[in-house]
């Protein structure tokens, strides 16, 4: 059975600008981003969740398990509209972190 997001929920989602994680805000600010928190620090700082995250972005896959899913080894990343800050960026090259990452076609 699908599982769907409610519509008022949907609406407040936000997205990781260098790993593309769909999340609520307050997700991020209690748990940061499960991909790359090491890097974009965003647990416990609303500042930092609003300047790495978008509310703009196209498209999500929701994947229940990613070992066995064909689906997560050949979806297409999401498409996102924004760009993280200078300084947050800087951050990143001086980590050897190229911005923005490559994303497929």
């Amino acid at each position: 059975m699908p599982c769907l997001e409610p519509q008022a929920r949907s609406k407040k989602l936000r997205a990781c600008l260098l790993c593309s994680i769909i999340q609520t805000p307050i997700d991020f600010r209690r748990n940061g981003c499960p991909n790359c928190e090491e890097i974009m620090q965003m647990k416990g700082s609303p500042d930092r969740i609003q300047a790495c995250t978008t509310t703009h972005f196209d498209g999500s896959v929701a994947v229940v398990d990613p070992e066995k899913s064909w689906v997560a080894r050949w979806q297409e990343q999401v498409r996102l509209k924004g760009r993280i800050p200078e300084d947050v960026e800087q951050e990143l090259e001086s980590q050897g972190i190229k911005y923005p990452p490559t994303r497929p076609n």
